[in-house]
C-alpha cells in the first residue's frame, strides 16, 4: 500500500475518527492543478491541519450514533501544535464518490459532517463552477498513532502528499460497527437518490 495523506482540518479529523463525520466534502486548491480536485486515492492516512478559526466553522450539535456522545464538536481538544512534527492517528477508505451540482443536494448531506451550513455554502460557490466533491469514507483508529518529522513538502495548498513508510507495524481499528456504517452508507445513498429524481424531475 502506497502511504499517501489527505490533508483536511485537524477538527474534521477529529470528527471522522469519533464517529461524528462520515462524508468528506471539498472543492480543492490552488495546486489541485487544470482538472481540480478528485478522490484519486483510495486509501489515504487522514493528514491533520491546524489554525484557530477552525472550531467557529463547525457545528456544536453531536450526532447519534457518534462514538463519543459526551461531547459536541467544539470540544475536540485542539493539539497546541508542533511545528516540526504530524501526528496520524486516523486512516480511511473512500467507498462512494459523487459530484454535487445542487445547493439543496449539499444541504441535504448535513447530518452525516459537522460544517456550519455556511461553510459548505462557501466551498460550494467558490471558483467558477459551483459545486463540490463528496465522498464517503470508512475510517480506522491508526494503533499506535503515527508520528514522523515534518517536512515542506507536506506544505502548500495542495490535498495529497506522500509519506514515508511506517517504521513499525500499525493496526487499523474500526471507528463505526458494520451496522452504523451501513446505515450512513443508505442514508447518503437516499440523500443522493432523492436529490437526482429531484432534479430530472424539475
Amino acid at each position: 500500500m502506497e502511504s499517501v495523506g489527505f490533508k483536511e482540518w485537524g477538527i474534521v479529523c477529529e470528527a471522522l475518527g469519533r464517529g461524528r463525520q462520515s462524508i468528506i466534502l471539498r472543492k480543492g486548491g490552488i495546486a489541485e492543478g487544470r482538472g481540480g480536485f478528485s478522490f484519486r486515492q483510495h486509501e489515504f492516512f487522514l493528514f491533520p491541519t491546524f489554525f484557530h478559526e477552525q472550531p467557529a466553522k463547525v457545528r456544536a450539535a453531536g450526532r447519534r450514533g457518534s462514538t463519543d456522545s459526551s461531547r459536541c464538536e467544539t470540544d475536540i481538544e485542539f493539539p497546541a501544535g508542533s511545528h516540526d512534527k504530524i501526528d496520524i492517528g486516523f486512516f480511511a477508505k473512500l467507498e462512494l464518490v459523487k459530484t454535487i451540482t445542487s445547493r439543496e443536494t449539499a444541504q441535504a448531506l448535513e447530518p452525516l459532517h459537522i460544517l456550519k451550513r455556511e461553510v459548505v455554502r462557501e466551498r460550494f460557490e467558490y471558483d467558477k463552477v459551483s459545486g463540490l466533491k463528496v465522498g464517503f469514507v470508512r475510517v480506522f483508529r491508526v494503533v499506535p498513532p503515527w508520528t514522523f518529522p515534518n517536512q515542506k513538502s507536506y506544505g502548500g495548498c495542495r490535498s495529497w502528499v506522500k509519506l514515508p513508510e511506517p517504521a513499525g507495524e500499525l493496526r487499523f481499528e474500526l471507528v463505526l460497527d458494520n451496522a452504523e456504517h451501513a446505515r450512513r452508507r443508505n442514508e447518503f445513498n437516499e440523500i443522493i437518490q432523492r436529490a437526482e429524481a429531484f432534479a430530472a424531475c424539475g
